[in-house]
């Protein structure tokens, strides 16, 4: 049985058909990934400034680029709305030489746009100092009609983009995003989605090309990544009628579940040693998602097999989702509600178990919280190149306010470590 799962924010309402949770509450789309944007990124609300009974008063754009100084530098959008109606959801390959992202093309023909996020990836373009200067090459990787998100770089097959994709037409009929008639936004949990992998050098679009990764047992799986030394599949699962974190070793074949607490777990990213992970969930039932980091416990043979204490990095009246873990591993990035519903925006704060290269010594969770971003409409989704020196997110500050992607130099990447 299906029934819809409503997500309330402050002048905000999420809708998600899925089959019957646990619990209600907790759709933030699919990786944590994106409200701007598309679903991994369970990804979010709408935040486009509407009240949605009434036309909410006129402000002055905000001066983005002097109010993050000190944070972001040389900001450059790389896709825009005369190709794509919108686009979102970013990660760089392991070299920095692609991106992967979810979009809706702009019909060529002024024709009606797709319903669903398709995955496309493209190669970075660079200037002589080495900044990203724009994006070429576009190509889709999604077969024509599915509803995809969630894509991912295989950290040791470089030719290897993973994504979750129904891989045709979803049979849920209304298709995601903001529903005028009722003002609400509605993210889709599809039973058919499911993880998938791509060979880049065959790769044109089609089912042939494609090749399932986990079982697929007729429910919602999605969110996934892969551990650094590309042994170990993360992702959320609602197998178990609630968004559950499970592993896959790549070696036997044996999927195991490491979060199942009650509520939807998701969004989740290995920390660049590949011994934690940090996820976002809405456990507490109060339509509010928080940030979560955990050391992984291993077997003997180097196989994770579960998950030791968690720290709750937030634990506020915010909606705080899409972390994102800085290259070193000391600091999450994330996208929440800090500033207002309206206007979502990127933070920072620290993630440091006190014992990695720059560490100082003392445990550090949840601490020295910093605001990345500073612009009207939503800032969400970030993501770091191999170095940490180049930040890629999905944002709504470029002109018509749709969400697209934009890169900047991420200037904590050079600050010396903390005495």
């Amino acid at each position: 049985m299906t029934k819809p799962i409503v997500f309330v924010f402050p002048l905000l309402t999420l809708v998600a058909s899925v089959p019957a949770l646990a619990q209600t509450g907790g759709a933030s789309g699919v990786h944590g990934r994106d409200a701007a944007a598309g679903q991994h990124g369970q990804q979010n609300p709408h935040a486009q400034g509407s009240t949605h009974g009434g036309a909410a008063a006129p402000e002055a754009p905000l001066d983005w680029a002097a109010e993050e100084a000190g944070m972001l530098a040389n900001q450059r959008q790389l896709t825009f709305p005369d190709v794509y109606i919108k686009a979102g959801e970013s990660y760089f390959s392991p070299d920095g030489s692609k991106v992967v992202f979810q979009a809706v093309e702009k019909p060529e023909d002024g024709g009606t746009p797709a319903e669903y996020y398709g995955m496309y990836v493209a190669d970075v373009v660079r200037g002589a100092d080495g900044r990203i200067t724009g994006l070429a090459n576009h190509r889709r990787l999604s077969p024509k009609g599915s509803a995809n998100t969630c894509g991912w770089f295989h950290p040791t097959e470089p030719d290897t983009v993973i994504f979750a994709s129904t891989i045709s037409a979803p049979t849920e009929s209304a298709p995601p995003g903001y529903q005028r008639g009722t003002g609400r936004y509605r993210w889709m949990f599809p039973p058919e989605m499911q993880i998938v992998s791509c060979d880049l050098r065959t790769a044109d679009g089609t089912i042939a090309t494609l090749k399932r990764l986990v079982q697929h047992n007729g429910a919602y799986q999605a969110e996934c990544s892969v551990s650094p030394d590309g042994k170990t599949l993360l992702y959320c699962s609602l197998d178990t009628n609630q968004g559950d974190l499970y592993v896959k070793d790549v070696a036997s074949g044996k999927s195991t579940c490491i979060v199942d607490k009650p509520g939807y777990d998701g969004g989740p990213f290995f920390s660049p040693d590949g011994k934690r992970i940090c996820w976002r969930s809405d456990r507490r039932g109060d339509n509010l998602l928080q940030l979560f980091v955990a050391d992984l416990v291993f077997d003997s043979a180097g196989r994770v097999v579960g998950i030791g204490p968690e720290h709750e990095l937030t634990n506020d009246q915010n909606v705080n989702w899409c972390p994102f873990w800085t290259p070193d591993g000391r600091s999450l990035v994330f996208g929440t509600s800090r500033e207002g519903h309206r206007n979502y925006e990127v933070f920072m704060l620290d993630a440091d178990p006190g014992n990695l290269p720059g560490s100082d010594g003392p445990i550090r969770y949840g601490t020295n919280v910093r605001r990345v971003t500073a612009a009207s409409g939503a800032d969400v989704l970030p993501a770091f190149s191999a170095d940490g020196r180049t930040m890629i997110w999905t944002s709504q500050r470029g002109e018509g306010g749709s969400s697209q992607l934009w890169v900047a130099d991420f200037l904590p990447a050079s600050e010396p470590a903390r005495k």
